[in-house]
């Protein structure tokens, strides 16, 4: 079912209207997020962050690596941002255009937000590029199966990612945008903070009573999460403890590599940052760090909204759990066939 988006209320140095911009503005950099909000408080004293805070506001084409052309500019100028919205204003046409066909296609499966000023979602590096993998990194993608690898031929379970499997999307791509299923809610109680994402039916548990990790043997797809309350209006987040294997790091989310190719490794480990800047807006940011797969850390950093209205619908992934079946099966007959006419 299509909903409606609302406009997005985020500051005026991130999102234009097509209004004039200020002559000094640097589009190089992003304001820093704003202390002077205090949060309401929990009644066991925490900041109260819990609502809904979907992130469909943000699938307006922002891409997650930033296009060159945009050198280490955080920002789209005025032309820019005009031309991004005409774009996105002719997808949103998609929508009605099957309506008035009588067709359904991509433009009732896919949601396309308003346009916003963001050059890319990656911050660090300056150039929004995630870092070169290392000689380990490289191998191990090489090595990564996936749906999303065109021409790959499928024998075995190993052959599909955990997104194909409907596990998990992984970290951080949980986090990031895509064309479905944003939802996102924050629940809270003395000593734990919850994230319900709606993409796989995912529940992060964030412990914030003090505790240590979990021990580094135990590997989890989202891995463990430590959570801090600093400031007034934070919440800092550690995660250790992923779990190796076939997982998506950021495929789905515009401009992301092409493939299910980014691995994660044990020595993975992830800092986040939720800052409460108005009683409806976080802005969430975050540093991945990998030494034995990306040659540096990368950050990102996205505006979150509150909406009460979005509705958090069951994921089905795959009624009957035939798919696995069904790909390896077609992809050897669909080999068989294509031997049978060589030798001929």
């Amino acid at each position: 079912m299509r909903k409606a988006f609302p406009l997005l209320l985020a500051s005026a140095a991130l999102i234009g209207a097509g209004g004039a911009w200020a002559q000094e503005e640097d589009l190089t950099q992003l304001p820093a997020p704003s202390d002077d909000y205090q949060p309401e408080l929990t009644s066991w004293g925490e900041p109260d962050f819990r609502g809904g805070w979907p992130i469909d506001h943000l699938n307006g084409r922002t891409p997650l690596q930033r296009p060159t052309e945009y050198g280490n500019r955080q920002l789209l100028s005025e032309d820019e941002y005009n031309e991004r919205a005409e774009m996105v204003e002719a997808l949103e046409q998609r929508y009605q255009n099957e309506d008035e066909s009588g067709t359904m296609g991509i433009g009732h499966w896919a949601e396309v937000a308003p346009a916003n000023r963001r050059t890319s979602w990656i911050t660090s590096p300056a150039d929004g590029q995630l870092p070169a993998f290392t000689e380990e990194g490289q191998r191990r993608s090489d090595a990564m199966r996936s749906t999303w690898v065109q021409g790959q031929p499928f024998d075995t379970w190993f052959d599909f990612d955990s997104w194909d499997r409907c596990i998990t999307r992984g970290l951080p791509a949980s986090m990031f945008p895509f064309m479905y299923n944003n939802g996102m809610r924050i629940f809270q109680s003395p000593g734990l903070v919850a994230i319900q994402m709606e993409m796989v039916h995912e529940v992060r548990m964030i412990p914030t009573d003090g505790s240590d990790h979990i021990p580094a043997v135990i590997g989890q797809w989202l891995g463990d999460s430590r959570g801090t309350w600093i400031d007034h209006n934070t919440l800092e987040v550690e995660t250790t403890n992923f779990r190796p294997g076939p997982s998506a790091t950021n495929i789905g989310t515009t401009g992301s590599p092409r493939e299910n190719d980014t691995p994660v490794s044990t020595s993975a480990r992830m800092v986040e940052w939720f800052h409460m800047t108005g009683p409806d807006e976080i802005i969430y940011e975050f540093t991945w760090e990998d030494p034995e797969v990306f040659t540096q850390p990368w950050s990102a950093r996205l505006e979150w909204q509150r909406d009460e209205d979005f509705g958090i619908y069951e994921y089905a992934c795959h009624e009957g759990n035939v798919q696995i079946r069904n790909f390896i099966t077609a992809s050897r007959a669909e080999r068989a066939q294509a031997a049978a006419g060589e030798s001929e």
